[in-house]
C-alpha cells in the first residue's frame, strides 16, 4: 500500500472514529436504568431503538467460589469459600437497543496494587468535560464492561489469617539466615514487596507498638490464583453480556498483563482448560504491560515469606525529569487525590490502618504478595489472539521496551498486531490529560479526536484504542503494524 492511500486510509479511520465516537457519547452519566425492548413490530419497532447508547449503568456484583486444593501457596485456605468482586459499566438504551447493534463485551484486569474498579473506572472529572474513566468510555461506545478485583483486592475476599491480619505484614529482614527477633523474620523476592512493613506502616495502628508473627509464612498467590479468577470471569461476562460473538476482550494493564498472558497460554500445566479459553477471547490487549518472567513459578525457597504487602498513595506516576515540564497537563488536577479516595472505599479496613498517632490512621491499601511467572518470549511466541499492545513512552515503572519486547515475540505469522507508544505517557497513563499550546497539533488530528480540537491527553487515546480494538480490530484502520502517537496526540505509522 502506498504512503498516499496510508494517510487516507488513516484520514477516514479519524473521521469516521469521531462521527461514531460522538454518536456513543450523546449525555452525561445518570442513574436512569437500562429500559427492556418493547414488543412492537415493523416500522414501529425500528423508530423505537436506540443505535447508540443513551446512557450507562454501573453496578457490582459477587461470584462465589471454593478455592481448589493446592492452587493457593498456603494450604490453610484450601476448600474455604471465597468470592470476587466484578464492576461492571454497561451501555443503556433508552428505548431498547436495535437489533442490528452487537453486543460486545470486555473484561479488564487490574495491575499489582491499584484495585480494578479504580484504575478502570476512575470518577475524576476530565479537563475536556466527561470523566477520566475508561469503563463508561467504552459503555457510550456499546461494549460492556467487567473490571473485577482479583483475589486479595477491594472487596474481593481476603481471609482472617490472609491479608485481613495486619501481622502478616512483612516482618525485619533475616541476617546471614539468622533471626534474632521473638515475631520472626522474612525474605523478600522483588523490591516492590518490601521488609519490615509491619514496623515502618504497622506498627502503631493496627499494631499498636508491638510486631506480630505471621499467621500465613508464604506469599498469598501465585499467578495461577488470578488466571482461575480470570476464567470465572470470562465466563460470567459472557453470561450477562450475551456478545454477540459469544467472545469477550481481554485487557491486561500492568501485572495484569502477566496474568492476561498466562490465561492465553495453551500449555499451561497448572490449570488444564486452556484451550477453552482462548478460543473464549476474540481480542487481548496488553497496556502498560510487565513482560519477561519465567515460563513457571520459580523455586519456593527463593520467594516471599509473608502475604501481605500494603501501600500508601496512588495517583498518576512519575516522568523522566527532561520530559516532565514538555509534557505539560499530564497530570490531571484532582486526580491523585481521587485514586487515594476510590482506593480506600474500595478497602474500610486498610482506611483505618497507617499513621503514627494511635487512633488516628492515615489509610493504606492491602494488596497480596504474589510470585510472578508465566508472560515472556516462548509465551508470546505461542500466541494466537490478535493483540494490540498500548503503552506510554515515558513510562519508568515498566519501560516501553516490555512493549517492544511483546510485540516483536508475537508469532511473524499473526496478521492482526498492533503496537501503540503513547508520547508523555506515564505507567499511569490511563488518567493522564494535556493542556497548554502542544495539545493543538500544527498539523494533523489527534487520534480518535475532532478535527480542530486539542488533544485530550494519553487518556482519551488509550480510550479511543480500545474501542476501535474491541469493535474493529484495527488501530487508525490498520490491522497490523507500529505507531506513535506524538505529544500533540497524532498517530504515524505504520
Amino acid at each position: 500500500m502506498s504512503k498516499a492511500k496510508r494517510r487516507l486510509r488513516g484520514a477516514a479511520f479519524t473521521i469516521a472514529a469521531v462521527t461514531a465516537m460522538t454518536a456513543a457519547f450523546p449525555q452525561p452519566l445518570s442513574a436512569a436504568k437500562p429500559s427492556s425492548t418493547a414488543a412492537v413490530s415493523g416500522a414501529s419497532a425500528a423508530a423505537a431503538c436506540d443505535k447508540a447508547p443513551t446512557d450507562v449503568q454501573v453496578s457490582d456484583h459477587f461470584l462465589p467460589f471454593t478455592v481448589p486444593a493446592g492452587l493457593m501457596p498456603d494450604p490453610q485456605f484450601d476448600g474455604l469459600p471465597a468470592e470476587l468482586q466484578v464492576h461492571r459499566v454497561q451501555p443503556v438504551y433508552a428505548n431498547g437497543k436495535c437489533a442490528s447493534v452487537p453486543n460486545r463485551a470486555a473484561v479488564l484486569i487490574h495491575g499489582r496494587t491499584v484495585y480494578g474498579p479504580t484504575v478502570f473506572d476512575l470518577r475524576q472529572p476530565a479537563p475536556e468535560g466527561g470523566e477520566l474513566s475508561v469503563q463508561k468510555a467504552l459503555a457510550r461506545a456499546g461494549i460492556d464492561t467487567f473490571a473485577p478485583n482479583l483475589l486479595g483486592y477491594g472487596r474481593s475476599t481476603r481471609f482472617a489469617h490472609g491479608l485481613d491480619d495486619p501481622g502478616n505484614a512483612s516482618l525485619r529482614a533475616y541476617t546471614k539466615d539468622t533471626c534474632s527477633f521473638p515475631e520472626g523474620c522474612d525474605r523478600t523476592h522483588v523490591p516492590v514487596f518490601p521488609l519490615d512493613q509491619q514496623g515502618t506502616r504497622l506498627l502503631t495502628n493496627p499494631l499498636g507498638g508491638q510486631r506480630r508473627a505471621h499467621s500465613s509464612n508464604v506469599r498469598f498467590a501465585r499467578v495461577d490464583v488470578f488466571v482461575r479468577d480470570i476464567r470465572q470471569v470470562i465466563d460470567d461476562a459472557i453470561v450477562r453480556a450475551q456478545p454477540s460473538d459469544g467472545k469477550v476482550t481481554l485487557v491486561g494493564y500492568s501485572a495484569g498483563g502477566q496474568h492476561v498472558g498466562r490465561t492465553l497460554y495453551a500449555n499451561n500445566p497448572v490449570l488444564p482448560g486452556s484451550d477453552q479459553y482462548i478460543a473464549k477471547v476474540n481480542r487481548v490487549v496488553f497496556a502498560a504491560s510487565l513482560f519477561g518472567f519465567s515460563t513457571e513459578e520459580p523455586p519456593e525457597a527463593g520467594l516471599a515469606t509473608f502475604p501481605l504487602h500494603v501501600f500508601a498513595g496512588g495517583g498518576p506516576g512519575n516522568l523522566p525529569a527532561d520530559r516532565e515540564a514538555a509534557c505539560t497537563g499530564r497530570v490531571v488536577p484532582g486526580s491523585r487525590e481521587q485514586v487515594v479516595a476510590q482506593i480506600r472505599e474500595e478497602d474500610p479496613v486498610g482506611a483505618q490502618w497507617g499513621g503514627t498517632i494511635p487512633g488516628q490512621p492515615t489509610g493504606l491499601g492491602r494488596s497480596p504478595v504474589f510470585s510472578s511467572y508465566g508472560w515472556n518470549t516462548d509465551v508470546a511466541r505461542k500466541m494466537t489472539t490478535p493483540t494490540l499492545v498500548i503503552h506510554g513512552l515515558e513510562d519508568e515503572v515498566a519501560p516501553v521496551v516490555n512493549a517492544d519486547n511483546i510485540y516483536g515475540n508475537l508469532p511473524a505469522s499473526m496478521t492482526n498486531k498492533v503496537l501503540v507508544k503513547v508520547a508523555c505517557g506515564s505507567h499511569t497513563f490511563v488518567w493522564e490529560g494535556c493542556s497548554g499550546t502542544r495539545c493543538t497539533p500544527t498539523s494533523g488530528t489527534p487520534y480518535g479526536g475532532k478535527i480542530g480540537a486539542p488533544w485530550a491527553g494519553p487518556h482519551s487515546t488509550l480510550k479511543a484504542a480500545l474501542i476501535e480494538w474491541i469493535t474493529s480490530g484495527t488501530f487508525n484502520g490498520f490491522p497490523s503494524g507500529q505507531f506513535t502517537v506524538n505529544e500533540s496526540g497524532v498517530a504515524s505509522g505504520p
